[in-house]
């Protein structure tokens, strides 16, 4: 049944020009699973769900429902898709992910004195609720550091004010988490913009957005830098950093030091999110089957076996330089682990890295 709903799916789904690539990876990596449901070495559907968010490229990833309530579309992702539908097109992606209401369903959270989480609902597909998230820092020097901003509120701009005010650095954190930046840079013109290769490019193809502004990238880390780059001296000395070129979304982990806290986006999830989603309607809250069925390759509970599978099948676009990234964050001394997507994991978030990590540090299953 869920071999035959996927390949109705598949079939269903117009292939664009701008998501070609990533849905033939995707496309690949269901046949695969196919193969392996036939072998009896796993369930054909969970490995098509899988690959159906590859991280890759595919459109499918950004995918939200304009036509959702303001609770489904708070997240920063960004939209690839031509699709018919302008909300969803090049020239006007952003339409459908900026909330009517943010301030009604953002969640400001100080997990330390210096770090403050701004959690938010957002739906993959319009349909599959993960969450979104933007996180604050204070430096020890009192500048800010703003990592994957969230929509900007005025909620938001009254806690960076009471933070000091001082954004100093406002950063992509990957290929995806993006969508927010122009506006945390008109609001914040002193601040230097910090992302991975090839974001500038394609924010520069998206220049009818007219959320995406023309704005320079002050530090850009690529794989031939990514051991040299640095960022700013107060911030180096606050921050370990580490480019994941390895991963599909060319991820960028940070770890602040002072708080023993690590921030990512799409490196691990840690559904389901409850957070984000503790301030809308019980009716708009993830409980669907489509939600649970994703939420079981993106748990971090009992063995974590499908995040495994998840991470070392099809988000390693170079699974040997992945694995090098993973054993360099692995060393840093972090307690807490703040994701874009799922709760946040405090006291014990190393073990759960390790966990979900396990075959990356051994480099081998």
């Amino acid at each position: 049944m869920f071999r035959a709903r996927a390949a109705q799916t598949w079939r269903s789904r117009r292939v664009t020009a701008s998501s070609f690539s990533g849905r033939v990876i995707a496309r690949r990596r269901y046949c695969r699973g196919q193969s392996r449901a036939r072998a009896g070495q796993e369930p054909a559907w969970s490995t098509w769900t899988a690959g159906s968010f590859a991280l890759g490229g595919a459109a499918s990833h950004n995918i939200v429902d304009s036509s959702s309530s303001s609770g489904n579309r708070n997240g920063n992702h960004e939209d690839d898709d031509d699709d018919d539908d302008d909300s969803l097109s090049t020239n006007n992606m952003s339409a459908s992910l900026i909330p009517a209401n943010p301030d009604d369903v953002m969640v400001i959270r100080h997990v330390t004195p210096n770090v403050v989480t701004f959690s938010v609902p957002f739906s993959r597909f319009g349909r599959i609720k993960i969450g979104g998230r933007g996180t604050l820092v204070k430096l020890t020097s009192g500048s800010l550091a703003v990592f994957s901003p969230a929509a900007l509120t005025e909620e938001s701009k009254a806690k960076v004010a009471e933070l000091g005010g001082q954004v100093a650095y406002i950063v992509a954190l990957d290929f995806e988490h993006h969508i927010f930046i122009s506006e945390w840079a008109k609001q914040y013109p002193g601040a230097k913009i910090i992302g991975p290769e090839g974001l500038l490019e394609k924010r520069a193809k998206q220049h009818k957005d007219p959320k995406i502004n023309n704005d320079s990238f002050a530090v850009v880390f690529t794989k031939a830098n990514k051991h040299s780059v640095k960022i700013g001296d107060d911030f180096d000395a606050d921050f370990d950093y580490e480019y994941v070129d390895g991963h599909a979304n060319k991820e960028i982990v940070f770890h602040y030091k002072p708080d023993r806290v690590l921030i990512e986006a799409d490196l691990m999830f840690n559904l389901p999110a409850v957070e984000q989603y503790s301030r809308v309607p019980d009716g708009q809250k993830p409980g669907g089957l489509a939600d649970r069925l994703f939420q079981s390759t993106q748990s971090t509970a009992g063995d974590a076996t499908w995040m495994k599978r998840f991470n070392w099948y099809l988000t390693a676009k170079d699974r040997p330089s992945l694995n090098e990234s993973v054993k360099r964050i692995d060393q840093w001394d972090f307690t807490t682990l703040i994701p874009c997507h799922g709760d946040v994991i405090e006291g014990n978030a190393k073990d759960m890295f390790r966990k979900v990590f396990q075959w990356h540090l051994q480099g081998k299953k």
